[in-house]
């Protein structure tokens, strides 16, 4: 067995964000070597990869982590989005106009509730800023999505939504643009899933999952090598790591999380888990990171742009 030497670091190393992730591969030691390696294959995703995955929870999509998600989808690093309902309640709000405020995590929530303000983390939002906008967006346009049509896929209603959508930072509106699928396998589980069940009651309009489920195999079954960056947990890491057990397993995984494995959960699972379930294969090259995704991500995207990735 050959060893590499740790290299140490200094100043002058560090002159841009190239350096910065050429400087975390010499370090080594620790979370150094963790973010280096999703880095590397990252990179072979998006590269190598010819179904390239990116799931991640609605949470994210809250911060301005969102914008840089849509920059991926619309210079084709991924060709595939699998998301939870909360990550298009979200882009609707923010696209029409919703403003999300800075805040803090140790607020009073009783007092946020009498100012009509919602908190996610730091994250504040105003009443009026979330379930009203996505309530009047669908009221508005499911008569002309129904009209169109009687029966919809997911994917196919959210092309619609992002047809709509005039926002240039819109995931759905990007994801529109260059005819990459947004799969949401728990669509009701959010207020936009929830108005279109509604007032889908006064039109024929009807979701029907199984056409994302034959898209979705198409896509697994037609493809000869599959990358995933998945960041967080539930049901969006799960859905991807599960279809793609059907192809004896992702090629290249890299999981961004702070969940923890030891309680048994999906969301704190390591890669090395999904082996055992054929949902990533033995060969197949892949990193875990344990950190915050919005501390992470803009690192590793900056650091991709900057060798010419992405």
């Amino acid at each position: 067995m050959e060893f590499e030497i740790i290299e140490d670091v200094s100043v002058n190393n560090l002159k841009g964000i190239g350096d910065l992730m050429k400087a975390y591969g010499k370090i080594h030691g620790f979370g150094a070597s963790d973010i280096y390696n999703a880095y590397e294959i990252l990179k072979e995703i998006i590269t190598k990869s010819d179904l390239r995955f990116i799931s991640f929870t609605a949470n994210i999509v809250a911060t301005g982590i969102r914008g840089l998600i849509a920059d991926l989808i619309n210079r084709k690093a991924f060709n595939v989005v699998i998301t939870t309902g909360g990550t298009i309640d979200h882009d609707i709000a923010r696209s029409l106009g919703g403003k999300y405020i800075k805040g803090s995590f140790d607020s009073n929530d009783v007092e946020l509730k009498q100012r009509g303000l919602h908190r996610l983390g730091n994250v504040f939002i105003e009443f009026g800023d979330y379930g009203l906008k996505i309530e009047n967006f669908v009221k508005e346009k499911i008569g002309n999505w129904s009209n169109k049509k009687k029966i919809w896929g997911v994917y196919e209603i959210l092309w619609e939504v992002g047809k709509e959508i005039k926002d240039e930072k819109s995931i759905l509106r990007n994801a529109f643009l260059n005819n990459i699928p947004i799969f949401v396998p728990g669509i009701y589980d959010s207020s936009f899933g929830t108005n279109l069940f509604i007032y889908s009651q006064f039109t024929p309009l009807i979701l029907d999952y199984q056409i994302d489920m034959k898209k979705i195999s198409e896509l697994i079954f037609s493809s000869k090598t599959s990358g995933a960056l998945i960041l967080g947990g539930g049901i969006s890491k799960h859905h991807v790591i599960w279809w793609n057990q059907f192809k004896d397993g992702l090629d290249y995984s890299v999981y961004i999380s702070t969940a923890d494995e030891h309680d048994g959960s999906l969301s704190g699972a390591r890669t090395r888990e999904a082996i055992s379930w054929n949902k990533i294969k033995y060969s197949a090259r892949r990193a875990d990171l344990k950190c915050d995704v919005t501390i992470a991500l803009p690192i590793l995207i900056a650091a991709l742009k900057g060798d010419g990735i992405i």
